[in-house]
């Protein structure tokens, strides 16, 4: 092995002999479909890269892989990637832009068939990224949304759900964008409070015996009004239920009705009803039968429903001269500021309208009440289970879908129209001709496409075969778990639950794991507008200075924005990203994989996984350099088992139990912690080290050294094939090396990923080693301590003393005299007997039995005491400094919580330090 860890050496030459030998693809398992393991991977965008996100769900979805496979079962992990309709769309619009063109320019056929050659050529990204993380996807069996066989299957089950009357095409208010001129899901709609304006304005009464006052933070909107309602309890106005309002502007009059949506102590208690622009507003004229009266074009200019003055103006620019035209009249009671919260598209950035226009819907309460039972009686598990109850609240509170949208790129929606408004569903148009008998009449097919989220509620089956009755539906679905955010659990979980059951009969998938939310280190969401964005390859393979510079502030339109974050990277990563390489990163994520919603990223751990591979690295080079060219025990011969090696065998076993009871139940940072414990700690600081004197001594026996050999190999390939779910690339490097010593045959199963997880040997528990070792422990740190708070060399062999043990203490020092004088550096051990005097001695305790250093000769007392005392006076300096800081309104008001916190973390290490101080003072006094 080479002397330092390099993992840019090893990790991308590892995944290709992965890959090349086809090592992920399902292997068939021992029971047949009883022991099938799948993972459906949440298709990315095929716009998109790699987020931190992703990077997290990935490694989570990879090392469960990982972890089934090694168990023996038939583990399948499909990987794809979805045609993301409006993204895909305005991302070949931007390119055709910028050659002077458009869509309409090419045509349809055209502009789909350059969105495919877009694809070939950039829609691979992902997918590499996702090869540098050590995704072990079946890659033989990568999908596409819009691949042959997924779009027959959006074929089959848009007509098989039109035809059982589940689909429908009607009008109905939708999300609009404007600028993309198309519907959009809630999910592409972001919603931020912005500064805006309340518009107080009078309505005059019909009769002429006052007004109403609205208010309104859209007065265009008024043109399309069509009711003012009040609460029907409202006493301020029973009078007025069932009189008309003579609508300013627009010559018409509408009535005031009276519904307990309205709110009678929120404003003026009379509210305006727009129902074609607003979405309760369009519950409440459902409700009273109102007049739909839609005033926008789909691009947001006026139409010509309204008064002549507004027609084709922008709504902005017709909102301007709505006002004026109030204020003329004399309509205009006041205008205050207003913070609002304002929906815009998350592509487009512009605000989003209520629009009502004709749509294809999905009649989803048929499909719900399945679904919501499904999770309701336990066969689809949400883990953590708190989000069963969000999951309930959507489902029982279900709206019809709108599964239209007005792009080229997509499945385009399989109907067709006559010229006489005829609609007709079917497979092409030769299956529609034929299914509606309709000869040779002209027909046109419907230009919408569907919804990017219908197909991807189709996943879970339509990437095994279905309509088809293949092998693959019958062994793997239902799927073993789904690994997703929270916030797609209507738009994607719930939908896949509802066709699932719907089509085959089955659930998707058995269990759903919600992750929590990637954020930085001080909490914030990562955004590119933030500035705050990390990518993960950059933390695989580092990146320098101004190259993250220029890559956080590139296509930004604002300069001082810019400006503020190139300033804000160089303060964070004056030295740029270290490359802290995969397997870092990938326990990072696990280790904070814990049951919160929001999850803090910070590099600082990733750099203290790094240094625990480099750990693992030195370690395994320690074993190596031990074991190699000598006898382990494979080739027969005694073996003795020093209480060390029964020790590390047994704690292994605890740690395998531990780890699978943490991975069972989706606690990823509680197996990291059992891992980074028995490691770094169990392995690495305490077994190697007792392992040394059997190595090194001439008081131990061949059999014995043989034995420790043995010990050391095979716990570390078992340590190997234990980390390797979190830790792929350094666990099979490693591996290589060590398993031949430890007798492991790699000619059938040549790749660490192909050989089995350890199982737990509870003959191999021992108890009373467990005990000893812990006693062991206890003095070797006592010493360790004595040492360290007294300024003693680590390397001075000390004189040490014993008393007040038991005889449990006795047995256990006569037989551990070697460990301890080679571990704790002892010139000499005495067992002091009852009556016996001690001298002047630093002491420590291990349970009962007092742990003696006599002190004599060691160290000056004056000179000790006056080290402590210049270092206790640097530290009350320290002290002062930040209680002062603390204790200014300045900056704990003004600072970010975290630093704050942060300095009251320095303040407690100060005074706890300063503790200690004056502790060893008191020592050093009474010597």
């Amino acid at each position: 092995m080479d002397k330092a860890y390099n993992p840019q050496a090893i990790e991308q030459e590892t995944y290709k002999k992965w890959e090349d030998n086809d090592y992920f693809s399902p292997k068939g398992g021992a029971k047949g479909n009883d022991d099938s393991y799948c993972i459906m991977i949440p298709p990315p965008n095929v716009t998109g890269s790699l987020h931190m996100g992703h990077a997290f769900q990935h490694t989570i979805m990879d090392a469960l892989t990982r972890y089934h496979r090694m168990k023996g079962d038939n583990t399948l992990w499909q990987p794809g990637s979805d045609h993301a309709g409006i993204a895909t769309q305005m991302v070949v619009e931007r390119l055709l832009d910028r050659e002077g063109k458009s869509r309409h320019d090419l045509g349809r056929e055209a502009f789909v068939d350059r969105i495919w050659d877009w694809k070939e050529q950039s829609g691979g990204t992902i997918t590499q990224q996702m090869r540098r993380m050590g995704d072990s996807c079946d890659w033989s069996r990568e999908a596409f949304t819009m691949d042959d066989d997924l779009s027959e299957a959006v074929l089959e089950t848009f007509v098989r759900l039109h035809d059982e009357g589940l689909i429908y095409r009607g009008d109905r208010l939708v999300n609009w964008d404007p600028k993309l001129l198309t519907a959009v899901s809630d999910l592409e709609v972001e919603s931020h409070e912005e500064n805006g304006h309340m518009w107080h304005m009078r309505y005059p009464l019909s009769d002429g015996s006052g007004h109403v006052i609205i208010a309104t933070t859209r007065p265009e909107t008024m043109l399309g009004d069509s009711a003012v309602a009040v609460h029907p309890d409202d006493e301020r106005y029973q009078d007025l239920i069932g009189k008309t309002i003579d609508l300013p502007l627009t010559g018409r009059q509408i009535p005031i009705i009276a519904d307990d949506y309205v709110e009678k102590d929120f404003g003026s208690g009379c509210v305006k009803i727009t129902p074609a622009h607003d979405f309760n507003d369009y519950e409440m004229g459902q409700r009273h039968d109102l007049e739909m009266i839609n005033i926008l074009t789909p691009t947001a200019h006026i139409n010509d429903n309204a008064p002549e003055a507004y027609r084709g103006l922008d709504r902005y620019d017709a909102r301007k001269k709505i006002v004026e035209d109030f204020e003329a009249l004399g309509l205009m009671e006041k205008i205050e500021p207003h913070k609002l919260k304002v929906p815009r598209g998350d592509r487009s950035g512009v605000v989003i309208e209520p629009y009502l226009t004709p749509q294809w819907y999905v009649k989803i309460a048929p499909l719900a009440e399945p679904a919501l039972k499904a999770v309701k009686d336990g066969d689809i598990k949400f883990v953590p289970e708190n989000w069963s109850n969000t999951y309930y609240h959507w489902m029982e509170n279900i709206q019809d879908w709108c599964i239209s949208r007005q792009l080229w790129w997509g499945h385009q929606i399989p109907a067709w129209y006559d010229n006489k408004g005829g609609v007709y569903v079917g497979r092409s148009e030769e299956e529609v001709r034929e299914k509606y008998n309709l000869g040779d009449i002209e027909l046109r097919r419907d230009e919408d496409v569907l919804d990017t989220w219908f197909s991807s509620a189709l996943w879970p089956f339509a990437t095994l075969g279905w309509p088809e009755k293949t092998p693959e539906l019958e062994t793997f679905l239902p799927t073993s778990v789904l690994v997703t955010g929270f916030d797609i659990i209507f738009f994607w979980v719930a939908r896949m639950i509802m066709m699932g059951l719907k089509f085959t009969g089955k659930i998707p998938f058995k269990e759903i794991y919600i992750t929590g939310l990637i954020r930085d280190e001080q909490g914030q969401k990562m955004s590119k507008s933030k500035g705050n964005v990390l990518d993960p390859i950059d933390i695989i393979d580092g990146i320098e200075l101004e190259t993250l510079v220029e890559k956080r502030t590139t296509g930004m339109m604002n300069p001082k924005a810019a400006e503020k974050i190139a300033k804000r990277t160089r303060k964070q990563f004056p030295d740029g990203i270290e490359a802290y390489g995969t397997d870092a990163m990938r326990f990072t994520f696990c280790a904070m994989a814990s049951t919160s919603r929001d999850i803090n990223f910070d590099l600082n751990r990733v750099e203290g996984y790094r240094n625990f591979c480099n750990k693992i690295w030195n370690a395994a080079r320690y074993v190596l350099m031990n074991t190699e060219d000598q006898d382990t025990g494979l080739n027969g011969g005694d073996m003795e088992f020093s209480l060390a090696d029964r020790w590390i065998k047994s704690e292994l076993q605890k740690t395998v139990t531990e780890f699978e009871k943490a991975v069972d139940t989706y606690r990823f940072d509680l197996a990291s912690n059992a891992l980074y414990e028995f490691t770094w700690n169990t392995y690495c600081d305490w077994y190697l080290e007792l392992s040394k004197p059997v190595l090194y001594s001439d008081e131990y026996s061949d059999a014995a050294k043989r034995g420790t050999r043995h010990t050391l190999v095979t716990v570390l390939e078992s340590l190997m094939r234990l980390l390797h779910p979190f830790m792929p690339f350094i666990t099979e490097e490693i591996w290589q090396k060590v398993a031949p010593l430890a007798g492991k045959r790699t000619d059938e199963r040549p790749s660490i990923m192909l050989q089995d997880f350890p199982q737990v040997d509870d003959a191999l528990i021992d108890t009373q080693a467990e005990q000893d070792i812990e006693w062991l422990k206890k003095v070797i740190v006592g010493v360790r301590n004595i040492r360290g708070e007294m300024n003693i060399a680590p390397g001075k062999p000390l004189d040490v003393l014993f008393r007040n043990g038991s005889d449990s203490d006795k047995e256990r020092l006569e037989g551990n005299k070697t460990f301890l004088s080679k571990l704790a550096k002892l010139e000499s051990i005495q067992w002091l007997e009852s009556g016996d005097e001690a001298p002047m001695s630093a002491t420590a305790l291990a349970g009962n039995m007092e742990i003696l250093i006599p002190m004599a000769g060691l160290i000056d007392v004056e000179q000790e005491l006056a080290r402590l005392d210049k270092e206790a006076e640097k530290l009350n300096k320290d002290l002062q400094r930040i209680s002062g800081k603390l204790n200014n309104p300045n900056f704990t008001d003004k600072a970010p919580e975290a630093v704050v916190e942060k300095e009251k973390g320095k303040l407690a290490d100060v005074e706890s330090t300063l503790k200690k101080i004056e502790e060893q003072r008191q020592q050093l006094k009474e010597l």
